[in-house]
């Protein structure tokens, strides 16, 4: 099991980075991609509200209760996470916050998990706001008809597009029916495109309303980074209602996966220069001195309990100790994790200094058509050659420029190399990599040598210098420079003699062999 998922791990290794060198290599004189700019405006001020969220460890209460939410159906409570379905069909579960949320501006982070054993899951997750509890309905486990947002995953492909799984944005006033049969594409808001079905680490989306704008981060659940977001879709000028519900739901039918919702923290936002509200001013004093009381209660029952225990196992000296060991296919499964999220970190960064490259070629662009465009139309023959010459000046130093930074890609392709290559040297040491893992190793070493020689070569042909292959022309060919036509009907008469000559000698031969027989 460990080596067959080494293997697609590395598979999909070689396939991102050759497509990668096919990119830099074919569209790297392409000067029209829009880069996002940077925007410098200062960020909101973010409060931690804990009456909205719930997290591990501990999550859930003796009772199985989960604080200020409730939860219904078949979802299932634990320590560290919510199984809001179970992998059975037909299953339903929701977990909705007790108390209206009346915040103008915030931000959700919510982390879960979609696994199941089949190529294909059902039904999905939805991540809600609304004016009402939808504790029991057809939509992913909720009530149809709310009145306020849905944020599906769905994992579903309903509509037989290939469009799935898929991240959809639909609002409500409460008479819209939800789609299923077109996975409510035709009242989508917002979609994008992302598997976020069994992945090695959680898969995360941070959910933000701010001025009127609903966006949705994404993080694929591939790095154990929790800020590597990518961004999803948005909504512009969106209203929603002024106080609502948060929940969480999902369903299966006739596929299962198992939804687990590890985590949903819910941030307040207070936009630059405004007061935030006092956290106190919330939280009354009779409530306070309530839950002091359970706490206490609480450390005091903990307390008791230890003892007991103590008295019972007069051996056992302090905490019992864990598994702190792994297996062998453990271990592969992590060096393979391991050096992955160190190849897409390394492409993330050749992707970051690609975008400069374009970002300078279109710059460059821009100022010589306009420069032409300009002096094009009063300009003298004198004036024209001198502009052209500045033009082939400024070519040779984008030339230049472009060459400078192929360099620094080179060297990150050489950095990954000796990441790599140390990598397999410490398996190897300290003898924890299996004949497999060091192969699975051995083929990307030399997938990035491949890598790094398409590279040195591209450099190669752009360090000559670009006015020898403007100005330079084919030499003219000595006269005669072609076959007149004359010659070349003598030429085919002479050979079509040649050939019927040779046909009719087979003939001949032919004949004279059958009079044997």
């Amino acid at each position: 099991m460990a080596v067959s998922i080494a293997q697609r791990r590395a598979a999909n290794a070689r396939l991102l980075i050759l497509t990668f060198l096919t990119t830099l290599i074919f569209h790297s004189s392409v000067a029209n991609i829009p880069i996002p700019a940077s925007t410098t405006e200062e960020a909101p001020h973010r409060r931690f509200e804990y009456k909205y969220s719930f997290k591990g460890p501990h999550l859930s209460q003796p009772d199985g209760s989960i604080p200020f939410w409730i939860h219904t159906g078949n979802a299932i409570p634990s320590a560290d996470q919510v199984r809001i379905t179970p992998s059975l069909r037909s299953q339903k579960g929701t977990v909705w916050t007790k108390n209206k949320v009346n915040f103008e501006h915030w931000e959700a982070d919510v982390t879960f998990r979609v696994s199941g054993r089949g190529r294909m899951g059902a039904d999905g997750l939805a991540v809600w706001f609304t004016t009402a509890q939808g504790l029991d309905g057809p939509v992913y486990g909720a009530a149809d008809q709310w009145i306020g947002f849905g944020i599906f995953f769905d994992s579903f492909d309903n509509d037989g597009k290939k469009n799935n799984p898929a991240i959809v944005i639909v609002g409500n006033n409460g008479n819209l029916v939800y789609d299923h049969q077109n996975d409510g594409t035709t009242q989508a808001l917002g979609t994008c495109l992302r598997d976020f079905r069994n992945k090695p680490y959680p898969v995360r989306a941070k959910i933000t309303y701010y001025k009127k704008t609903l966006t949705v981060m994404i993080n694929n659940g591939f790095t154990p980074d929790r800020d590597d977001y990518e961004f999803c879709t948005k909504v512009d000028n969106m209203i929603i209602p002024v106080e609502g519900f948060f929940g969480i739901s999902a369903a299966t039918g006739g596929l299962a996966d198992d939804h687990d919702v590890l985590s949903f923290l819910l941030f307040r936002l207070t936009e630059p220069g405004q007061q935030p509200p006092p956290p106190d001013s919330e939280i009354p004093k009779e409530e306070k001195d309530k839950y002091q009381e359970e706490f206490q209660n609480f450390q005091q029952e903990l307390d008791k309990k230890k003892e007991d225990f103590q008295k019972e196992h007069p051996d056992v000296q302090g905490e019992p100790i864990e598994d702190f060991y792994e297996s062998v296919s453990d271990r592969e499964i992590r060096q393979v994790f391991e050096g992955q999220n160190r190849i897409h970190l390394e492409i993330k960064q050749l992707h970051r200094q690609l975008a400069m490259i374009l970002d300078e070629q279109r710059r460059y662009v821009s100022v010589i058509t306009d420069e032409v465009a300009k002096k094009g139309t009063t300009a003298e023959s004198g004036q024209l050659e001198a502009a052209g010459q500045q033009q082939l000046g400024s070519v040779i130093a984008t030339q230049q420029e472009v060459l400078k930074n192929l360099n620094e890609l080179r060297n990150s392709f050489h950095e990954s190399l000796k990441q790599i290559g140390s990598a397999q040297h410490q398996g190897n040491a300290g003898g924890l990599g299996t004949y497999e893992t060091i192969q699975h190793f051995n083929d990307l070493k030399e997938h990035l040598h491949t890598v790094k020689r398409d590279v040195e070569h591209l450099v190669q042909r752009n360090a000559q210098n670009p006015a020898d292959k403007i100005t330079k022309c084919p030499d003219v060919p000595p006269m005669p420079s072609c076959l007149s036509t004359v010659h070349f009907a003598i030429f085919i008469v002479i050979q079509s003699l040649l050939f019927f000559c040779y046909v009719m000698y087979k003939s001949q031969q032919e004949a004279a062999a059958k009079k044997f027989f």
